[in-house]
């Protein structure tokens, strides 16, 4: 006990003992003696500082009255009680409070951040309506783009590099298109096929007849045009009219708010966010094509993704299984008998939006059939909740082809990422809420999204668009 190691370590232990009786101090309302606790510790704090900053040890004389007067407040402590055993139970139920009022802070900042992510910034809505505005009273920027029919010939041709997107975004579709033709070593190559809704519809054509991309050949479409989009054939658009459903996501009334917020999103339901089940049909046409969803920005020429070989699968997708979180048993609900007996739960899990599809082998294989399988199959939401992944991976299940990890770079929307990765990646994903062109964006990640926008130009400057 003389050995000056010993005098630290008797100082620091009574010191760490002192911490916790404090909060049961306070807790009981006994601030006098929690107060004297605090001075206490702060002495023998003090001493321990002092010890280290001249690099001598403790000696006998200067820690004996700070060790004695500390021990005396600890034989107090125990004679009101603060024993071991009662420590542990207030502790625990600290701990439990603290728990509670963590969960409820979780809760409201992912209402509040799904709320954020869901609205449509003014400066984007000004966009849509600027770009209308021109479509309609500006004869020329209708006919640019009856002018660029001359290459309609591109929008069928298996040689070249086609993309399609279904977005309602014109910003982010503009950075997805702009980004993939800076990098693109054969821009000319290049044709997006872009879908969008009746609003965005007019927005999307001037925009994209105003602006050159690098020679990229940009197809706008609307879903509208879809004539065999219709309830008797999609699944999802049947659903749409059950009344529950309707409920369910719109209101989210009909069980007590038990389902958290980011299940009722009613983006879930969207055509656009479905459509990418029925790319066979939109592009009667075409033989392979890469899927982009609109939150992804290309920083390396993508176009070796058409000569990379399948082996005969559908799907070409990088696998998120790194980690067990993202395999199978974390999407769907193994307590029910059709997913248990069909699919393992520990197969690997893999990534929507940047995806190789082979539509020969899609359209041989009846790989939509197989969506409309298991959309019916879940009508009642028994099967999974959110969103386009889980009924992706049922229906691509041993069809999906890995790719290298490299080309699809996730998480820049929620998370922290390796900035090698980040380096090394083909395709930057801002999956989750922090979209690059929402103030709720990750800023370290905002300048890699945005140095494909031109700030200068006169529409989005009149929008405020920064």
């Amino acid at each position: 006990m003389l050995s000056p190691t010993s005098l630290t370590r008797q100082l620091s232990d009574q010191i760490a003992l002192a911490k916790s009786l404090v909060v049961i101090a306070k807790e009981s309302n006994n601030l006098q003696f929690a107060w004297e606790l605090s001075a206490q510790i702060r002495n023998s704090q003090i001493l321990l500082s002092n010890a280290a900053t001249r690099r001598s040890p403790l000696t006998i004389s200067e820690s004996e009255t700070a060790i004695k007067d500390m021990a005396l407040l600890l034989y107090q402590a125990q004679q009101l009680h603060y024993d071991s055993a009662t420590m542990i139970m207030r502790l625990k139920a600290k701990i439990q409070s603290l728990e509670e009022q963590m969960s409820t802070v979780s809760d409201k900042s992912s209402k509040y951040g799904q709320i954020a992510a869901e609205e449509v910034p003014k400066s984007l809505y000004c966009l849509g309506v600027r770009l209308a505005t021109e479509w309609f009273r500006n004869p020329s920027v209708q006919r640019k783009l009856a002018e660029r029919k001359v290459s309609v010939w591109k929008l069928a041709d298996s040689s070249l590099y086609h993309f399609c997107i279904f977005s309602d975004n014109i910003l982010a579709t503009s950075v997805v298109i702009n980004s993939t033709a800076v990098n693109s070593k054969h821009p000319e190559k290049v044709v997006f096929h872009l879908v969008t809704d009746e609003v965005n519809y007019a927005p999307m054509k001037a925009w994209f007849s105003m602006n050159d991309f690098r020679g990229v050949t940009v197809e706008v479409q609307k879903i509208e045009e879809f004539s065999w989009l219709n309830a008797s054939y999609v699944p999802v658009l049947k659903q749409l009219q059950d009344s529950d459903t309707k409920n369910y996501y719109f209101s989210g009334n009909n069980d007590d708010n038990k389902t958290p917020i980011k299940f009722r999103n009613p983006k879930y339901l969207s055509m656009l966010n479905h459509l990418r089940f029925y790319i066979p049909e939109v592009y009667p046409a075409l033989k392979k094509v890469v899927f982009l969803d609109d939150d992804v920005v290309v920083q390396k020429d993508i176009s070796p993704l058409f000569s990379i070989d399948l082996n005969g699968n559908v799907n070409g997708a990088v696998e998120t299984c790194m980690e067990t979180f993202h395999r199978y048993h974390k999407y769907l609900n193994y307590s029910h008998p059709l997913i248990r007996s069909h699919f393992d739960p520990d197969a690997c899990g893999w990534a929507f939006g940047m995806n190789v599809f082979d539509l020969v082998e899609w359209r041989k294989r009846n790989v939509t059939g197989i969506y409309h399988y298991w959309q019916e199959k879940n009508i009642d939401r028994t099967l999974w909740k959110l969103g386009t992944l889980p009924p992706g991976l049922l229906t691509f299940y041993g069809l999906t082809e890995p790719l290298d990890p490299s080309w699809h770079i996730l998480g820049l929307g929620y998370t922290n990422v390796d900035p090698k990765l980040i380096g090394k990646g083909a395709v930057l994903h801002y999956n989750g809420n922090s979209k690059p062109w929402l103030k709720i964006g990750i800023e370290k990640y905002k300048p890699l999204w945005e140095k494909y926008v031109d700030y200068d130009h006169p529409i989005l400057q009149h929008c405020n668009v920064h």
